[in-house]
């Protein structure tokens, strides 16, 4: 497989239409003190691990639930031996178990593209090159409403009660309008000392990984349905890729991409124009500027000079 070595900064837009992508533990879509709804990066993370264990089967996903015989989640070993065995054991002085633990880490996909902390028989921490910052509402209204919901079952087992005959009342919420922006950035660099010490045969990030993480970063979302993000899709995907040799960096694009409030012929627009000027002074360190995105229900504007525009 050929090696990813390219760094790129970029971001993903998750539209939610009276939904809750992210809820909290309350069931509330996620505030920051401002009122300003948010999503963590571990939805967005949850949401391609999910597309690539569906859509590529054959893809090891090493941190994603998992249940025992008794339908319990299993615990960090035991997923461990679950896709590769016993731990190995150690040998004298010359102890070579957190290196060949690291290469079996390392051949699973998430654990290429996010890293991971793993805490189990022996410890190893494994700085993932893909970081996903949480992701912003920059729909200008963040408004949340609360209904009322039954279910068909009573609340009390036990029938001697007032309230044998009364089924149990909940209640759900959910966000009116969202579009929450996640910013992202891709930095090979950062698994390359733990490959080198891992030894031979340690898995590198490849452009095969790059490619499945696009497919499901612009595809994830709208791909997992249940019902709280019934209502939730990708929108988005802004892939800005420097030259290999690139040291540049990029602010976060949340500040660089603009929502405007008025649709034009019933499509949400987009304003690049902040990105573009960013780009002007950047135009010799980037490779590709790809955006993926519904052309049936967003328009795009000022986007920067030789972008490629795709369908999501």
């Amino acid at each position: 497989m050929t090696e990813f070595k390219n760094r790129v900064f970029g971001c993903a837009v998750v539209k939610a239409i009276n939904s809750n992508y992210n809820a909290d533990f309350s069931g509330q879509p996620r505030t920051l003190p401002s009122g300003v709804v948010y999503a963590t990066d571990k939805a967005l993370k949850y949401t391609v691990k999910n597309y690539i264990k569906n859509v590529y089967p054959l893809e090891r996903i090493f941190y994603f639930k998992s249940l025992n015989e008794n339908m319990n989640p299993i615990s960090l070993n035991e997923c461990y031996k679950k896709f590769f065995g016993d731990f190995p054991k150690k040998k004298g002085k010359d102890d070579t178990t957190k290196k060949e633990v690291a290469r079996n880490l390392l051949s699973c996909l998430d654990i290429r593209l996010f890293g991971a902390t793993f805490a189990g028989e022996t410890n190893i921490s494994l700085h993932g090159p893909v970081q996903v910052n949480h992701g912003v509402n920059i729909w200008p209204e963040n408004n949340i409403y609360s209904e009322q919901i039954t279910s068909p079952f009573s609340n009390k087992a036990d029938n001697k009660t007032d309230e044998k005959e009364m089924t149990t009342i909940g209640r759900q919420s959910k966000l009116e309008e969202g579009h929450y922006l996640h910013h992202f950035s891709v930095n090979p660099q950062n698994l390359r000392d733990m490959v080198a010490l891992s030894g031979e045969g340690t898995q590198t990030l490849s452009l095969e990984d790059i490619e499945k993480l696009k497919e499901a970063m612009r595809r994830g979302v709208t791909w997992y349905d249940s019902a709280s993000k019934a209502g939730c899709e990708n929108e988005m995907l802004v892939w800005i890729q420097l030259k290999e040799e690139s040291k540049a960096v990029f602010p976060n694009l949340t500040s660089l991409v603009e929502l405007l409030t008025e649709k034009e012929d019933g499509k949400y627009v987009y304003d690049f124009s902040k990105l573009s000027n960013r780009l002007l002074s950047l135009k010799n360190d980037v490779e590709t500027i790809e955006i993926y995105y519904s052309k049936e229900s967003v328009l795009l504007k000022n986007i920067p000079e030789g972008t490629k525009e795709r369908e999501l």
